[in-house]
């Protein structure tokens, strides 16, 4: 009989990566992202533990969208009051809060919960090519 390996906080090893975002399939890249910060990439990962890497977003605002959706797509915020909700469509979105975008994006494709809370305190993406990690030392990954 072989006992399952569950990895110990201290054991994971933390990775950051750099994605480059330009010109880049906005929900292609948000997957790739989701699957990193959640360390499906690794062998030792245990679903209900933090065993993904890190990763820094850089050129948020370049992103692409194929079909009609920068016309088409909306982001919807309810306050819960009578008349309280508000639409953004993606190209207004793009241009106020690039960021947001992609952060979104990634949200919304990991599982809901404490964890899933967590794990996005790893995404950190910036709407141009400048980020302050130089320590952490990201290592580049094509998506």
């Amino acid at each position: 009989m072989h006992k399952t390996y569950i990895p110990k906080k201290e054991e994971v090893k933390r990775t950051w990566y750099l994605v480059d975002a330009k010109d880049k399939i906005l929900g292609r890249l948000a997957s790739k992202i989701a699957v990193i910060l959640r360390g499906k990439h690794k062998p030792e990962f245990t679903p209900h533990l933090d065993t993904g890497d890190g990763v820094i977003v850089i050129n948020a605002a370049k992103i692409k969208v194929t079909g009609k959706k920068l016309e088409d797509k909306l982001y919807r915020r309810y306050s819960g009051y009578p008349s309280g909700l508000k639409e953004i469509p993606l190209k207004t979105m793009l241009k106020n809060r690039p960021t947001k975008v992609v952060e979104l994006a990634v949200k919304r494709m990991l599982p809901s919960g404490p964890l899933s809370r967590k794990i996005l305190k790893k995404l950190k993406v910036y709407k141009d090519d400048r980020h302050p990690h130089k320590a952490q030392n990201p290592i580049s990954l094509k998506v």
